[in-house]
């Protein structure tokens, strides 16, 4: 990212020159992570991190390269989720651990509807993927309709000469109004589902270390928030199974999980809207906002997908690849010595999987730098993961970001950047800008 940037403190973070100078989880590190994979894929495609394990005995290891990355998230049983490691405790014990006493409702329904690789499997195809997997086209009219209602004002504020902040005014709001309407919820809600979206991914924008540690008074504020939430999603489920209408949250009230051979309990209904809040808002919003970057960036990228549309689908998986929204977890666990790249990485070590890395890695992508609109196989990023535990909703995200594209090119025909922009990332994990200032020509 080929600019001198601002960390969230406002201060001019340095980028580093050397592989003792990466640290990806220091303060403003978002601003130069790019200058950082091209260090460690050079100097140290698997970076020790000593005593940053589960246990302090143990290590982490940060993966930046596409082939170990692909290799972990594809097999289950080698590298099993850290999450796996609660659920068995849980199960084994049989009751919830006295020493999380705010365990969050999406892990809870975890523990009774998807504890295994297969009832994962059967809980996605059975649950989630009729609203947000393949069977997300059902929405392509609404989405349209939220992108309409949003440009609008925007069209009519650029013809007045006014900037806008694309953030605040499209990127941001829209999977807000589309997840509301998935799930069944009022749009004059919205705000509240912000404010519990922010409480949710709290810990990977405000968390320290690769572990997205909160203090305790940070815990205690983030679920302070989400009781509201439990309470709100109680409420509207209760009312939908009393009187189902077409939303995702009457449907979980009324079907029967036949993995299970029995309906979903409330708060089993709560977990999965959850998991849906937290995944479906943020990653969207940063694709699309990145996204914009690009076509500002890259010189006739804007007038070649408006020129042709079907460009459109390679263009939005180039910019997830390109400018990854969650940029790494530390989601897997090794289940026995490994070796990644001539590393020996010991059974019980942590793997932080740094996917945006793996997707600008030279040795799979050729060019990896630039937007090719005719990259084959461009589908094939790391930006969702891949494998049993891939992102859910996907597909409501790409959906979103091809209708939007689609009307950004009918409605403008220029879109560049405003003076003023100091291209300042949220802290975290996630490549969150904070806001983006546009000039944009009306079509």
């Amino acid at each position: 990212m080929e600019r001198e940037l601002e960390n969230a403190s406002g201060s001019r973070a340095a980028p580093p020159r050397r592989l003792e100078d990466v640290d990806l989880f220091a303060p403003g590190a978002q601003e130069h992570w790019y200058d950082a994979y091209a260090i460690l894929h050079e100097h140290a495609p698997v970076q020790r991190l000593p005593g940053e394990g589960l246990t302090p005995e143990s290590d982490a290891f940060v993966l930046t390269k596409y082939e170990d990355i692909k290799r972990v998230v594809r097999d289950w049983e080698r590298f099993p989720p850290t999450l796996s490691l609660l659920v068995a405790q849980i199960l084994e014990s049989g009751e919830m651990p006295a020493h999380i006493p705010d365990i969050d409702a999406m892990v809870a329904s975890i523990v009774s509807l998807r504890p295994t690789p297969e009832l994962w499997r059967a809980h996605r195809k059975e649950l989630t993927d009729p609203w947000v997997g393949p069977g997300c086209t059902r929405h392509a009219a609404m989405i349209e309709r939220h992108v309409d209602d949003l440009l609008g004002p925007m069209i009519d504020r650029a013809r007045a000469g006014e900037t806008i902040d694309f953030v605040a005014e499209f990127a941001r709001p829209l999977p807000q109004r589309v997840m509301a309407s998935v799930l069944g919820f009022p749009q004059v809600d919205i705000p509240e589902l912000e404010e519990w979206g922010n409480a949710q991914v709290m810990s990977y924008v405000h968390g320290r270390t690769h572990r997205n540690l909160l203090t305790p008074e940070q815990t205690a504020e983030k679920f302070r928030l989400l009781d509201g939430m439990k309470d709100y999603v109680a409420e509207k489920t209760r009312e939908k199974r009393a009187n189902p209408k077409e939303d995702m949250i009457s449907f979980l009230t009324q079907t029967r999980y036949e993995a299970l051979g029995r309906t979903l309990t409330d708060d089993e209904v709560g977990g999965i809207v959850y998991a849906m809040v937290i995944g479906g808002l943020e990653t969207t919003q940063y694709a699309i906002a990145e996204q914009a970057q690009l076509a500002c960036e890259r010189e006739g990228l804007f007038d070649a997908i408006r020129a042709d549309r079907t460009a459109i689908r390679t263009f939005i998986e180039e910019g997830m690849r390109l400018r990854s929204p969650t940029q790494g977890l530390s989601t897997r666990i090794c289940a026995r010595d490994e070796v990644f790249q001539g590393v020996r990485v010991p059974a019980g070590s942590m793997l932080h999987l740094r996917w945006a890395a793996a997707n600008i890695d030279p040795d799979e992508f050729e060019n990896p730098l630039e937007v090719k609109l005719d990259r084959r196989a461009a589908t094939r990023h790391l930006a969702f993961s891949q494998g049993p535990r891939s992102c859910p909703g996907s597909n409501l995200s790409r959906l979103e970001q091809t209708i939007a594209w689609n009307r950004l090119c009918d409605t403008l025909s220029g879109i560049a950047y405003a003076p003023g922009n100091s291209f300042a990332h949220q802290g975290g994990i996630m490549l969150g800008i904070r806001e983006l200032w546009l000039d944009l020509t009306p079509a």
